[in-house]
């Protein structure tokens, strides 16, 4: 059992804390009670005539003579209360000296030395109410042997996470009632997709949810692609799944999702069947609404993924004011500051502004963004960042940062949202940051990039695993509005050097220039350089690991540079860039990929042979018979029974235009599935994947003409299988963690409340 110093708690979360343990204990429930300053109370319980007073005093990094002195002040508050019992609570640890003389500090007719609950007394409450300690996470999951857990478990996902930044996160979060309904369906669904508006809290909520399922002996998994999920999941382990941002953090392209959607689909459906594993994934709310209209499988009732759905954001007053209050705590912002936002009402002002959010809240409360500011203009700053959020970018970006620190925070704009290797970053850099420099007369040199990552780092930047990202994603929407300058954009394609990094630029500038033909064909011409480089610029990139190789994506696949060079192509009517999808069509870059190019290979020669979508292009017959060429060389090769079945319905929806000889290949490939049953399902342990795998046979044998004697032999492997996996799983004992929010006491939060959570801030001694 933890012994708790309660350190880490706030002044407010120790009353709140006191309130609770001391209410079990007598049977009674407390009211959190304001009048004036302080009124002499912290929790109040009447019954008739009966009052008992509760008053918490959270001073246990003070010497005793600072408690006794502030008790002494507080004499005549508590005689003037006149209540039946009064109780004190205090973090300072006492010994029975020290209990006395806080009794003759406030008068024996006040008080009991059986009614002031020290440290010892209270660690022996939470010992005896279980319950209590798990209803304030923010106390048993900041406690050493809870952290230390974390730490080893989130080691290999969270390079750099270190106990200290944990209990800062702990500090200034405020339970409200989305942990609770969180795990609710986390617990029923085992999925639980967090959507809300920037800013709001939904990656806050997911990491509280994952440290308590860690505290519980569960495995972190924190993803960045849903490969990592299939390739990792493991049905004899308790795992919980994080996916910070699935669909994206600006906007999602409809071609991304329709990549994304089908998998997504498939994992929550992994997890959901699974005893052991939790998935929690965080969206923006209108992206995944965006989604939801776009993709039949986010849309299909059969998967009803409103049921794992929790919208964050929207607070209570208390919860908003508990919020800043935190921050202000916890960043220790220095009393003059705290005492000019209580004056003139601001601190009322800003909980109860319509643009308040717990990211702003964040900005405006940290050093860096209000050191400069006289204490009696920090109100007015702070409203102001309320009124207008963009301006703490645009300030910082447009007067504080060097054109070559700007360059950089550009050219990441455009790299993956996952976050960039500092080699490839740095390469996309040096050619952007060298041509607007000589477009506009800036100076620039060899050390840019070093000094340029070294300066933004920890304010714009976060660096973890040589991975470079932006520090927070509202820094990328003001970039995208900042960007679109036709001018500016227009000198980005002249320097692109890497495929994925030209998409996303002509993506965004196809949005630029959407009303002006024009410019949209000079801007498309631009491409011409990157474009010829389509041709030998890497797929993948293999790396070196302490257990062999790895192999990672490099770049756009084969087929999405193809679509891209047409999309050029039909914009310029340019044939040099028809010219160079012919020969990457021949020449695939290390051939055509199952995963990557399937389904889309076949989409896309089925377009250029029925003539309704290239009808000008003149190559377009011969490009489809290079493009099925190298289909056919892929099929050459055995292939994962995922890929397998997501190419097999791109034929049937798409295969129209295929050569017969490409079907003989492939029902091949699909008569290996049933031949090699056996092998192929070994080494699955999901009850829930196999039974997806008998249906994945059904529908391949019945569309192929197996024969039914091989589909249902082939069923009968699996259905074996799956009873072996029962008995393993018979053998395994999941317990869920059991996590509790503190119930609010507060039947409502008038502005005397308000004022009275942050008074005692300026009276901390």
């Amino acid at each position: 059992m933890a012994y708790y110093d309660f350190k880490n708690l706030s002044f407010a979360d120790f009353e709140d804390l006191s309130r609770d343990l001391i209410g079990k204990e007598l049977g009674v429930r407390f009211e959190a009670f304001s009048e004036g300053p302080d009124g002499g109370m912290d929790g109040r319980h009447s019954k008739g005539s009966n009052l008992t007073v509760l008053q918490a005093k959270h001073y246990s990094s003070s010497p005793f003579s600072t408690l006794k002195s502030r008790m002494r002040r507080e004499r005549e508050a508590v005689n003037k209360l006149n209540a039946s019992r009064y109780i004190l609570v205090t973090s300072h640890p006492l010994s029975p000296i020290k209990k006395t003389k806080l009794v003759e500090t406030l008068g024996e007719d006040s008080i009991t030395e059986s009614d002031i609950f020290g440290p010892e007394d209270l660690n022996a409450l939470i010992r005896k109410f279980p319950d209590v300690e798990k209803s304030h996470i923010k106390l048993w999951l900041a406690s050493a042997s809870v952290l230390e857990k974390i730490i080893h478990s989130a080691s290999h996902v969270y390079n750099n996470l270190t106990i200290e930044e944990i209990e800062g996160k702990l500090k200034v979060y405020a339970p409200n009632p989305s942990l609770d309904e969180g795990q609710k369906i986390i617990e029923k669904n085992h999925v639980l997709i967090v959507s809300g508006p920037p800013g709001v809290g939904k990656t806050t909520l997911a990491e509280v949810l994952a440290f308590a399922y860690i505290s519980e002996g569960w495995e972190l998994k924190a993803i960045r692609f849903l490969d990592d999920g299939f390739s990792s999941i493991d049905d004899t382990k308790k795992q919980i799944f994080i996916f910070d941002d699935f669909l994206g953090r600006v906007a999602l392209n409809k071609h991304a999702l329709s990549q994304k959607d089908s998998d997504l689909y498939k994992f929550l459906t992994r997890v959901r069947k699974s005893a052991n594993a939790r998935f929690v994934l965080t969206t923006r709310a209108y992206i995944f609404e965006e989604a939801r209209r776009s993709s039949e499988h986010l849309a299909s009732p059969v998967l009803d993924i409103s049921k794992y759905t929790l919208d964050v954001g929207i607070y209570t007053r208390h919860i908003k004011a508990r919020i800043l209050y935190n921050h202000l705590v916890v960043s220790q912002v220095p009393r003059q500051y705290i005492s000019a936002l209580l004056r003139d009402g601001v601190i009322k002002k800003i909980v109860d502004h319509k643009n308040y959010n717990p990211r702003i809240i964040e900005w405006m409360t940290d050093e860096t963004r209000f050191g400069d500011v006289p204490s009696d203009e920090y109100p007015k700053y702070f409203l102001d960042a309320l009124d207008n959020p963009q301006r703490l970018w645009d300030t910082a970006f447009r007067d504080h940062l060097t054109k070559r620190c700007q360059h950089l925070l550009l050219a990441l704009f455009f790299c993956s949202e996952y976050g960039v290797s500092i080699d490839d970053l740095e390469a996309v850099y040096n050619g952007l940051h060298a041509r607007l420099s000589m477009k506009y007369g800036e100076s620039y040199g060899p050390k840019d990039f070093e000094e340029s990552l070294k300066i933004l780092e920890g304010s714009f930047l976060s660096i973890s695993n040589r991975k470079v990202s932006f520090i927070n994603p509202s820094l990328k929407d003001y970039l995208s509005e900042y960007l679109k300058d036709p001018a500016l954009i227009s000198e980005f394609p002249h320097c692109a050097v890497r495929t994925d990094w030209a998409d996303a630029l002509w993506s965004f500038g196809k949005k630029v220039f959407n009303n002006c033909e024009d410019q949209l064909i000079k801007y498309s011409i631009s491409f011409r350089d990157v474009a010829k480089m389509f041709l030998k610029l890497p797929v993948w990139k293999r790396g070196e690991t302490s257990i062999g190789y790895s192999i990672s994506i490099a770049g756009l696949s084969n087929t999405d540079r193809i679509l891209l060079l047409l999309e050029w192509w039909q914009v310029t009517k340019c044939q040099e860039f028809s010219s160079y999808a012919l020969s990457l069509s021949y020449n695939p870059i290390d051939g055509l990929s199952p995963w990557r190019d399937g389904d889309e290979a076949v989409e896309l020669i089925y377009k250029l042979r029925d003539g309704d979508y290239y009808e000008e292009l003149s190559c377009a017959d011969e490009l489809a018979d290079a493009l099925e060429s190298s289909f056919k060389l892929m099929l050459a090769k055995p292939m994962p029974s995922d890929d397998l079945e997501r190419i097999s319905d791109a034929i049937d929806e798409w295969g129209h235009h295929l050569s017969a000889d490409v079907d003989d290949v492939f029902l091949g490939l699909i008569q290996r599935e049933f031949d090699d049953v056996s092998e192929i399902i070994s080494d699955i342990d999901s009850e829930s994947t196999l039974q997806d795998h008998i249906e994945m046979l059904k529908k391949l044998g019945e569309r192929r003409g197996i024969e039914g004697s091989d589909i249902d032999k082939a069923i009968e492997f699996v259905d074996s299988r799956i009873l072996e996996v029962q008995e393993e799983e018979a053998e395994l004992e999941a317990h869920a963690p059991t996590l509790g929010i503190r119930k609010e006491v507060l039947d409502q939060f008038d502005d005397a409340a308000l004022l009275n959570l942050f008074k005692p801030l300026l009276d901390v001694e």
